[in-house]
């Protein structure tokens, strides 16, 4: 029999991460969202915080500003920690899911370079794969406008394998890039809103010190609901799609990160109902190890 639905009034049904300090996190914050999962089958999220010792006491770093971001480059720890959230959570991911990271930077400067570099072919015809020749080609575009691109991507992505890899959850690392124009926030809520609007359950980590604008505000108003977080420029939040009374509802896990604070545990949905403990201590943990970063 499934367990029952938590009841996040108890203090002691609180989802993973939140503690007293953290306000509203102490349960779910509802918001307009998209399509989700019922409650059916839904596991007690107390049951999913890690003991006391395994947690963590090491604390966030700035990886943006001196000392520490003059003597390591932000990205490669970015990349070793999406690595290390992604082996945590396939050590408790079931049978038939996987998680994987998916790092990426520069990418409009990667899209220019393979326009320069890609086969030459007359103005407004496309060569086409393989270098076959069906006596076709692509007429001229009626318009070109411009286009914003996710510049970088950091990010951990769970596919369940039935019917073929489907994506389920991910797990965002904003980079400065993410906040540093209008036009990449932009790109990057609404990557985030079609997450949630198809049901895949969503993490944001944002650390980022340089830059202060709130992508999880951002992504809130996008999704209806105008009410600003509260939380200040550092955050980690989790989303979860659910369906509520036949009306779809966006349930919002969220908690103020500090440089010298330790990081929190949220809990992760993914679709179809499943919640695993997103474990960014542990996780934080391995990549300064991984990366020679001394821990205090």
């Amino acid at each position: 029999m499934s367990a029952p639905e938590p009841n996040h009034e108890n203090s002691s049904q609180r989802p993973p991460g939140s503690g007293e300090a953290a306000g509203s996190a102490a349960g779910p914050v509802e918001a307009a969202g998209a399509r989700g999962e019922t409650d059916k089958g839904v596991s007690d999220l107390s049951q999913l915080v890690p003991p006391a010792a395994e947690v963590s006491s090491v604390t966030l770093r700035d990886h943006f500003r001196p000392p520490l971001g003059t003597q390591r480059h932000w990205h490669s720890f970015h990349s070793a920690w999406a690595t290390a959230i992604a082996a945590g959570l396939n050590q408790r991911l079931p049978e038939g899911y996987f998680a994987e990271p998916n790092v990426q930077f520069g990418i409009e400067i990667d899209v220019a370079t393979f326009e320069e570099t890609g086969p030459s072919a007359p103005s407004g015809t496309s060569p086409l794969a393989g270098g076959l020749d069906s006596g076709w080609s692509a007429p001229a575009p009626v318009r070109t406008i411009p286009l914003a691109l996710l510049t970088d991507v950091v990010e951990v992505q769970i596919f369940t394998k039935e019917g073929g890899p489907t994506l389920v959850g991910a797990v965002e690392l904003v980079s400065p890039a993410n906040k540093d124009r209008a036009a990449h926030r932009d790109a990057f809520v609404s990557k985030c809103a079609a997450y949630v609007q198809q049901a895949v359950g969503l993490a944001i980590v944002d650390v980022v010190t340089e830059r202060l604008t709130n992508l999880h505000d951002e992504l809130l108003a996008r999704v209806g609901e105008p009410v600003a977080s509260g939380l200040g420029g550092l955050y980690a939040a989790a989303y979860r799609p659910v369906e509520r009374d036949g009306q779809p509802r966006l349930e919002v896990w969220q908690e103020p990160l500090a440089v010298g604070r330790p990081l929190p545990v949220l809990p992760l949905w993914l679709r179809g109902g499943l919640c695993l403990p997103l474990d960014l201590p542990a996780a934080y943990t391995r990549a300064c190890q991984d990366v020679r970063l001394p821990l205090s």
